[in-house]
């Protein structure tokens, strides 16, 4: 079964690529090492699909038909920074690799089946 697993962020801080390279440049540094590492292994295990990281909600388009507005769909006190596709053959080790995420990135992560 394939599971989206997802990276909340406080709205009112809205992270950027840019806002995270102010932030001490030796945890960065460990940062970005422990999230190669984490998907490296997730590569390894075939249980990785896709992953990205989201522009925070500042920079939305909402389209409704032909209305195309410069606004989040919802407005909300936290949002989805990042996230990965994962594979696996039960939600326990999908669980299990969202708690390696959450320890790697000190964030929660949220576990959804898809459809």
């Amino acid at each position: 079964m394939q599971y989206f697993l997802t990276v909340p962020h406080d709205s009112a801080t809205e992270p950027t690529m840019e806002s995270e390279t102010e932030l001490d440049p030796v945890g960065f540094e460990q940062l970005i090492a422990g999230i190669d590492a984490f998907n490296k292994d997730l590569e390894e295990s075939g249980a990785f699909r896709f992953a990205g990281g989201l522009q925070p909600p500042s920079t939305a388009k909402t389209v409704d038909g032909d209305a195309v507005l410069d606004e989040p769909f919802v407005v909300a006190e936290a949002y989805v920074g990042g996230f990965w596709v994962i594979e696996t053959e039960t939600e326990e080790d999908a669980i299990r690799w969202a708690q390696r995420a959450s320890r790697v990135l000190q964030s929660r992560i949220e576990v959804r089946a898809l459809q």
